[in-house]
């Protein structure tokens, strides 16, 4: 089975790096994997579109680079379902998008961990790609990948937040990110991801965590505020969305063309166009 360097990085309690693509494109997989920088890349699954073949199609890129391995963020619901299929992809490690209760949480991971004595799983023997597809089904292996999988939680809705010791009293989270965006709208402050209320969430999600024995994750579009986290006492770290990549450079680059040309972008006539 592939390795898995997200675990190999938290049991050795190193800092580790990944990127988001919501891309299933699996060329752009490996255009992370040829950039030699990343430790594992996260298919952000919640706000994509694709199918059973793309999330294998993912899956086998991964496999061409031993320095990386792979996660997927998946949905609220039907979470059990897609999260036995990421695996069974041969995606490693999964980010679980909304719990806000112990059973929540309870069925996060049981999703992932092997109905084996000691694991405490539900999760099946399949014949899919991660085991080979007929060559380690139901192997000791098998059971042993899915224990070393990493478990990680969005920590985004207010009731996440006050329950979060108990969320996180769990066996077998392994990571945590806050949600800005989702917390600042549960608690009807839309849009306001920097207020002090919402910095204050955050900060109390990582410094519960790190107490808790768990990795608190950051996710940034660059290098740009990584400092405070780290200050914080983060050292995991998700950076850059393919699709904000190719905004930003299609906004800024195009609009430095149109200045040499001079002349208006073709979408500044437009009411609420990008200039």
């Amino acid at each position: 089975m592939h390795r898995n360097r997200l675990r190999e990085l938290l049991d050795a309690d190193r800092p580790s790096l990944g990127t988001h693509i919501m891309s299933s494109w699996p060329s752009v997989v490996e255009l992370v994997g040829h950039s030699g920088m990343f430790d594992y890349v996260e298919f952000v699954g919640e706000y994509a579109p694709y199918d059973l073949y793309a999330l294998d199609n993912l899956g086998r890129a991964v496999d061409l680079f031993d320095h990386m391995s792979s996660m997927m963020k998946i949905e609220q619901e039907p979470r059990t379902y897609l999260a036995v299929r990421a695996l069974g992809a041969g995606i490693q490690n999964l980010l679980f998008s909304d719990p806000r209760t112990v059973e929540d949480v309870e069925e996060c991971v049981s999703a992932v961990r092997a109905e084996a004595p000691g694991s405490g799983g539900r999760h099946g023997v399949g014949m899919r790609r991660d085991v080979g597809l007929v060559l380690e089904v139901g192997t000791p292996a098998f059971v042993e990948a899915l224990d070393r999988a990493v478990v990680a939680l969005m920590i985004e809705k207010a009731e996440a937040v006050e329950n979060l010791e108990d969320l996180l009293s769990v066996r077998g989270v392994d990571m945590v990110q806050f949600g800005p965006a989702d917390y600042a709208m549960s608690i009807g402050m839309a849009g306001e991801i920097h207020h002090p209320r919402v910095r204050e969430a955050e900060e109390y999600v990582i410094s519960t965590a790190l107490k808790m024995g768990i990795a608190p994750r950051a996710e940034l579009q660059g290098r740009e505020g990584a400092e405070r986290y780290l200050d914080l006492g983060v050292k995991h770290f998700c950076i850059g969305t393919d699709v904000k990549v190719l905004f930003d450079w299609m906004a800024d680059t195009g609009g430095r063309m149109m200045d040499l040309l001079g002349r208006e972008p073709p979408g500044s006539v437009h009411e609420g166009g990008p200039y």
